[in-house]
């Protein structure tokens, strides 16, 4: 016959178990609701493995807390008590932010829960300030988007940051692959957690541009997708099978440093031949200062492309052959389903698409050369990276329910 103490010791046990598992089941329904939008619930038990019951026990506590409301399926959440088929998180229980930051400049997204702005704002950053500098900025920036729309820092209850270069996934630390760039070697997600207080997720800036398209942009609805920015550099993003991939350690994506031509010319990088040295921004302007002038930008390059400018439109028809070509190589490996075109270059529209298809077709297998290859649908850049990262707060925060439930316990009393 047990002992008494040993009878007690069971209980806590079981008492923690079933605790436990009704974290990683609230987890669970909030995540679905979150990435899906407003469900019935036999639909929220088929796609979560629960019982109805179960499900129905839940979703109770959670509405009980504010986390959780009723819905008639249409973007107005209903408050009223009255029956809803439809269930949904509760946007006003929390918000999110993405910070995204380029060289010169961050731009801060706000949302709630239920992936609606609440506020959006950029500022211009020295390109020789330091890492802290650049923290003090977004946030400042943050605390006044808040302060704008009368909501508490302690509302937010968790931020995506996208910055240039790899992140290593082992260590947090942000990797090189060129010389320069401001936050190398820094532990931008322990640096940023000690300032806000909320889990914070650091990410390539490019691979968040890819993470909004495929949420509300050009990739919605695709769950191969291939994304990439042709600006001054050439990062991209993969979504594979619907969840974002980034390689063993966190370095996947770097397109800009395929080598295109192994005797072509030295790469900062330490490579010969890099794609960027071909298809990046100053390489299209370095092609173009004979038919432009010296002082050609970017600007004067798309206007003379729309205005039907024949050595733009044969430049550029060069990179996106270039481009394509390196393409049909990935085509070949990965068979994504959609290509998404974005950066500062995708603005040429067809005159940049077009040549990038017919590379595609021409040296991709047949199997896989039919490929969308699509213009990216949001605002370019920082923009773009900033909305991502709120999305990927919403998909990838840990213990989401507990957060959430803290801080609506918190409110409470």
């Amino acid at each position: 016959m047990l002992g008494p103490d040993i009878l007690i010791a069971m209980d806590r046990d079981t008492g923690g178990s079933l605790r436990s598992l009704r974290m990683i089941n609230q987890e669970r329904l909030l995540s679905l609701l979150l990435t899906h939008g407003p469900m019935h619930r036999a639909g929220l038990a088929r796609r979560a493995d629960l019982s109805r019951t179960t499900v129905s026990t839940i979703i109770t506590e959670l509405m009980a807390h504010g986390l959780v409301v009723e819905s008639d399926g249409d973007s107005g959440i209903h408050h009223d008590g009255r029956a809803r088929e439809m269930l949904a998180v509760n946007p006003t229980a929390a918000a999110v932010t993405g910070m995204d930051f380029t060289f010169n400049a961050v731009w801060v997204h706000v949302s709630d829960l239920g992936r609606q702005e609440i506020a959006s704002g950029g500022a211009p950053l020295d390109p020789a300030l330091t890492p802290a500098g650049r923290i003090d900025i977004g946030i400042t920036l943050l605390d006044r988007l808040l302060a704008q729309h009368g909501l508490d820092r302690g509302r937010v209850i968790g931020a995506g940051i996208g910055v240039p270069g790899p992140i290593d996934r082992a260590t947090g630390v942000v990797g090189v692959s060129l010389p320069g760039q401001p936050w190398s070697h820094v532990h931008a997600a322990e640096e940023f957690g000690r300032r806000l207080g909320v889990p914070v997720f650091i990410e390539n800036n490019t691979r968040l541009e890819a993470i909004a398209e495929a949420h509300w942009g050009a990739g919605s609805g695709v769950s191969n997708l291939f994304y990439f920015g042709l600006s001054s550099g050439i990062g991209s993003g993969l979504v594979l099978d619907g969840r974002v991939y980034r390689g063993a350690i966190g370095a996947a994506g770097e397109l800009g440093h395929v080598s295109v031509n192994i005797d072509g010319p030295a790469c900062p990088c330490g490579n010969r031949g890099c794609l960027v040295g071909y298809a990046g921004i100053p390489a299209v302007l370095a092609a173009l200062r004979p038919a432009l002038g010296d002082d050609v930008t970017i600007e004067r390059v798309l206007a003379a492309t729309a205005a039907g400018d024949r050595a733009c439109l044969g430049v550029l028809a060069d990179v996106g052959t270039v481009v394509g070509r390196v393409l049909a190589n990935l085509c070949n490996l990965l068979n994504p389903e959609r290509i998404v075109v974005g950066g500062e270059l995708s603005r040429a529209g067809e005159a940049l698409l077009s040549p990038i298809r017919d590379a595609v077709r021409r040296y991709a297998l047949s199997l896989v050369r039919d490929v969308d290859v699509v213009p990216s649908a949001l605002d370019l850049g920082a923009r773009a990276g900033a909305v991502g990262g709120a999305a990927l707060v919403l998909t990838e925060t840990p213990s989401l329910a507990a957060a959430l439930d803290r801080l609506a316990t918190k409110e409470a009393t």
